[in-house]
């Protein structure tokens, strides 16, 4: 088994810090040369302690630990050439003992927890693969992608969301974002994800379908305060600012409905950054809502200032692109505090298709913040086609073949 185990370690691809460990047995030699030729009075063999103290930042404990020991060893033959183990080489000595101890524990440590939050991450994304089901490519005229982007601090999952669906010659999506991140967040989003792909097909309009989602979201965060109410004291009656706790939770959420036929797209917008109308020519529109309701969990809140009858009318012909995204894009900040101008950038990719144009906000977007993320951010493109689907195009010949034989 030993042998196997060896044969293995053999086999392993070669890694880069491997090489690196060249630096702290390079400096523990000339560190050595360099004491060993210098006038008594000078000592260098303090300086040994570097070599221990930077192998953790490419190593693991193991090599750490020998690099503590190789430096010890040369502590020890300083000494030896240098007038013997006098009191000064003695504490030199044993002092870079334990400090080699404390940084090879220190990065025992490290590994572990390295690896514990690489269990998390993986957790993570599965658990956003469940929530966030990939949407397809076609959805009837319409050419469809998607495109999730997770913060790089921490594992924590994010709360964005998007779905789409089919409703008789209709599709119907939604993108949202929930307050907050973790596991309540992720709580929240599959609470709305599940009303959402359940109310879609037996709700006829988007506000009755807005209706629908709030009062789910509003039982669900009211259950949430009561359970967390009673593990904190068993009282059936609400703990005190629970309303309040019960207010900060809100999800901002766009509903989109787009007719297979006609030139238009009809909008609900709780609260959410309005979507961007990407024309052929470098025209970008940003579709602000006339009567934008309140995020949903807002639960006393009305759910519409204008006409309650009728959702947003929006323009939406062949070859339109509109570009769904959350607040994770346009309030990501360059190193000097800007914010990503989304609406600028791209201008210059109308004609590149929904995969197209995702790809290049998303090498923008990260070259802009520097490569690191501080929120989730989560981007849905929709393209009208002009080719029609081929339902759309049988109904269309029958008329006329039937015309033609008349």
């Amino acid at each position: 088994m030993g042998v196997r185990r060896r044969l293995t370690d053999l086999t392993r691809p070669w890694q880069p810090g491997y090489a690196l460990v060249a630096i702290p047995v390079g400096l523990i030699v000339v560190i050595t040369v360099v004491d060993l030729l210098a006038p008594s009075h000078i000592h260098l063999g303090p300086l040994l302690v570097v070599a221990p103290a930077i192998t953790p930042s490419f190593a693991g404990p193991r090599t750490t630990g020998l690099i503590g020991a190789l430096a010890v060893a040369a502590q020890i033959l300083i000494a030896a050439l240098r007038g013997g183990f006098d009191l000064n080489h003695q504490v030199q000595i044993a002092a870079l003992t334990v400090l080699s101890l404390l940084i090879t524990a220190y990065a025992r440590e490290q590994r572990r927890r390295h690896r514990e939050l690489a269990r998390v991450r993986s957790v993570s994304e599965a658990t956003q693969r469940v929530v966030l089901r990939p949407l397809p490519h076609r959805l009837g005229p319409l050419r469809v992608a998607s495109l999730y982007m997770a913060a790089e601090d921490e594992a924590q999952i994010g709360g964005d969301l998007y779905a789409a669906t089919r409703v008789k010659e209709c599709t119907r999506l939604i993108i949202g974002d929930v307050r907050g991140k973790g596991l309540t967040s992720i709580s929240d989003a599959s609470v709305l994800m599940g009303a959402f792909r359940e109310a879609a097909h037996l709700t006829p309009g988007l506000l009755e379908l807005t209706d629908v989602l709030e009062r789910s979201v509003c039982r669900h965060l009211a259950e949430h305060i009561a359970t967390a109410g009673a593990e904190h004291g068993g009282a059936e009656q609400p703990q005190p600012g629970a309303d309040e706790e019960l207010r900060e939770h809100f999800i901002t959420a766009l509903l989109v409905d787009i007719p297979d036929e006609g030139a238009v797209t009809y909008m609900a917008n709780c609260g959410h950054p309005p979507p961007l109308l990407l024309r052929n020519g470098g025209q970008v529109t940003t579709l602000h809502p006339a009567n934008p309701g309140p995020p949903l969990g807002m639960c006393e809140l009305p759910r519409s200032s204008g006409d309650p009858g009728t959702p947003e009318t929006m323009p939406f012909e062949d070859g339109d692109t509109l570009l769904l995204y959350t607040d994770g894009v346009v309030e990501a900040r360059a190193p000097d505090g800007s914010f990503y101008p989304l609406a600028q950038r791209v201008a210059q990719w109308c004609g590149s298709g929904p995969e197209g144009l995702l790809h290049h906000i998303r090498r923008d977007l990260l070259a802009h913040v520097g490569g690191r993320l501080g929120d989730d951010a989560a981007m849905v493109v929709i393209q009208r086609s002009p080719a029609l689907h081929p339902v759309q195009q049988l109904k269309r010949k029958m008329p006329a073949n039937s015309a033609h034989r008349g």
